[in-house]
């Protein structure tokens, strides 16, 4: 899921992507997603259909595995993928709330307490890293104070650490994967990075002023929350329940079949070889992926404490956890 933006059509059905906003790349479409045409089921099964929105990036491919494969599914639902990049997701969800399911930003959701609840698995939470503050040259935060610094979207949770430990600095949205060129260019001080980035940045001669994770882990001792998975509250209990269930189902076959999984993942590695998207991938899908538990709920109430404390936010969101 990570924090970003991502592009790319809805696997097995109509585009719905935004690939206006990014050029150059896009997703596989024929991934087998799409459960049978319901036209081929009897109308005494009919399934009903609940919409997933996810991002196209290679952590939440490999989540949805299991339901790529068909070993995992929702019980009496058939599962429609809709891939819009995350800040895309968190608008829909505020705006519309029409997807059943669907990624937001840990940011975003103390705006949809309301009409959403939190899925105990999927959560992307970075366990000693995390968001990236580059530059240049070496600097610390402190000296951004005034400076202008590119996030990927003002809902993100990478925007949100940032103007909590910088208050000081100007937001500037770009999009996620142009952020290491502005940098460079000169066109903003410094840049928050996020997905493909945060491992390929040296590469690119830029420098660390901060990972959010690792000062997470430092100072509090927890991972930093930066994603997550909800559902409708207005679907019943029964069918959260049933989402939650089937999710967690679909990331543990993944985890039960490393080597299929990855492959399928890398599909939307954008460039990553296969140690690098290993790498990638269980940054953000490891054991608080399929069960948030305890240590995910108080990295939230942490995140969201210091967020009203900022005044960033109007207060602290319900983390009722299905």
């Amino acid at each position: 899921m990570g924090d970003g933006y991502g592009t790319g059509p809805r696997l097995g059905g109509t585009p719905v992507g935004r690939d206006r906003r990014r050029q150059g790349w896009k997703a596989p479409t024929a991934l087998g997603y799409a459960a049978r045409p319901m036209t081929e089921l009897p109308a005494a099964t009919a399934l009903r259909t609940v919409r997933f929105g996810h991002s196209p990036d290679a952590d939440d491919a490999y989540m949805f595995f299991g339901f790529h494969t068909g070993r995992a599914t929702i019980a009496g639902c058939r599962v429609e993928h809709v891939l819009e990049d995350i800040q895309s997701l968190n608008r829909r969800a505020l705006e519309r709330g029409d997807l059943e399911i669907t990624a937001v930003s840990a940011h975003a959701y103390a705006y949809l307490a309301d009409r959403y609840a939190v899925l105990a698995c999927g959560a992307s939470m970075g366990i000693g890293y995390g968001p990236v503050v580059v530059a240049r040259e070496p600097r610390t935060l402190e000296s951004l104070r005034g400076s202008r610094v590119a996030i990927p979207g003002p809902l993100t949770t990478a925007a949100l650490l940032l103007l909590i430990e910088c208050p000081g600095c100007v937001p500037v949205e770009v999009m996620f994967d142009r952020i290491p060129a502005a940098v460079t260019s000169g066109e903003v001080a410094a840049g928050v990075i996020i997905h493909e980035s945060q491992l390929t940045y040296r590469a690119e001669g830029l420098s660390k002023v901060l990972d959010f994770g690792e000062l997470w882990q430092q100072r509090d001792g927890l991972p930093v929350p930066l994603g997550l998975d909800v559902v409708r509250r207005d679907l019943g209990a029964g069918l959260m329940r049933a989402a939650s269930t089937g999710f967690r189902a679909s990331i543990q076959d993944a985890l039960d079949h490393e080597e299929e999984a990855i492959r399928y993942a890398l599909r939307f590695g954008r460039g990553l070889d296969v140690p690098q998207g290993k790498r990638f991938v269980h940054m953000y899908v490891n054991e608080l992926t399929l069960e948030m538990g305890e240590t995910g709920r108080r990295a939230l109430e942490t995140l969201y404490a210091r967020a009203v404390r900022a005044g960033l936010i109007p207060g602290a969101p319900a983390l009722d956890v299905v």
